[in-house]
């Protein structure tokens, strides 16, 4: 059984990468966790997450690519589309006191997995510099019929 305050709960050849996400002097929260024991990644995210004692949760609901003016969903494709999605759950994390690199965990859902690669694109530009872990799932359907749907996860140092 692994041991415990190893890196990663234990697992062989885990560890954080060095790669913190924040830090404020009194220890990091976020580190990126990588081992060559499974997969490297092979997009714009990290293996795994650690985050350490100090610190707040925040989890958002699905966010779909709706203008928070009008309700309505944005126009001009799934790069559009995935912006909007993402920049609604950033903003809840932001209504909570967590910044974009505060980030530890993401679940993207598309109906259309051929569109995966723009947003991938769109996904790495607005966590340029900073790659939580993630999931992105292909679904049949979302609510409203939307094509895709974000969640994220932010650690807080409190």
């Amino acid at each position: 059984m692994a041991g415990r305050g190893s890196p990663a709960g234990g697992l062989e050849g885990a560890s954080p990468a060095g790669n913190s996400a924040r830090a404020d002097g009194a220890g990091d929260v976020l580190s990126a966790v990588t081992t060559k024991s499974a997969p490297a990644a092979i997009g714009p995210y990290v293996q795994g997450m650690s985050v350490t004692g100090g610190c707040r949760l925040i989890f958002t609901s699905g966010q779909l690519p709706l203008d928070p003016a009008s309700g309505a969903f944005v126009g001009g494709g799934i790069a559009e589309e995935a912006r909007q999605a993402l920049g609604n759950a950033l903003a809840i994390l932001a209504g909570a006191g967590a910044r974009t690199e505060d980030v530890v965990r993401s679940t993207i859902y598309l109906v259309d997995m051929t569109t995966y690669p723009t947003v991938n694109e769109v996904y790495e530009h607005v966590f340029e510099g900073h790659l939580p872990a993630r999931t992105v799932v292909g679904v049949s359907a979302l609510p409203r019929g939307a094509n895709l749907e974000v969640e994220l996860v932010a650690a807080v140092r409190v």
